[in-house]
């Protein structure tokens, strides 16, 4: 170590300290429930989550995900295009409502999930849920290379994703807590959810609350 570097060790550990004890009393907690990411498409749901649940060490589902397996692999898209939407809606608040039955988990759930009462309520009842809040220019950007998104194949996603926004917002912001998703490393998102989960499920600020 050179004599100009600064002494960062101490810090560093007790931050790590922090880290750990936070996420133990995360789990004690959280007992048999699951984390459920709600929110716009985009806004780092699957990508957030598998690091969050990397670091509490559980494990990580993507609806999407399941929903595609128990349709023999059919995409989201070609769900919607050969059922409709109140198909996949159905569909969706089934698969959901089992996986909830699964215990301690990280659950991403698809944008259109949250709207539904029944299902907000069985995530009420089995899960805390986290909102990830992103803008809709953020949005635009990460999903407009992707035609993966049925409900943004129109001649102007942009306006569909502010329309979007505007009618599901109100419905989000029943979650638990939110963290805004903005363009930053995505640990730093995952750091921002074990402090918010920390102080929703034990009651008390965490000692670094402003991380780095």
């Amino acid at each position: 170590m050179s004599p100009d570097e600064p002494v960062e060790m101490p810090e560093i550990l007790a931050r790590q300290g922090v880290a750990q004890n936070q996420i133990a009393d995360i789990l004690s907690a959280l007992g048999t429930r699951a984390v459920v990411f709600v929110g716009m498409m985009g806004s780092g749901k699957s990508t957030v989550g598998r690091r969050l649940a990397a670091r509490l060490r559980l494990p990580f589902v993507d609806a999407d995900h399941e929903i595609e397996t128990r349709h023999g692999g059919m995409t989201i898209t070609e769900i919607f295009a050969n059922h409709g939407e109140p198909y996949f809606r159905e569909g969706e608040a089934k698969v959901i409502a089992a996986l909830l039955d699964g215990g301690a988990q990280v659950l991403a759930t698809g944008g259109g999930a949250f709207l539904r009462e029944d299902t907000r309520a069985r995530i009420r009842d089995k899960a805390v849920s986290i909102w990830l809040k992103a803008d809709g220019p953020t949005i635009l950007r990460r999903v407009k290379r992707r035609s993966d998104r049925p409900l943004l194949q129109t001649e102007d996603p942009a306006a569909t994703i502010e329309r979007l926004i505007a009618a599901r917002e109100p419905f989000y912001g029943l979650a638990d807590m939110s963290i805004v998703s903005r363009d930053v490393p995505h640990d730093k998102i995952v750091d921002e959810c074990i402090d918010a989960l920390h102080e929703y499920l034990c009651g008390t600020p965490v000692a670094f609350a402003n991380r780095t």
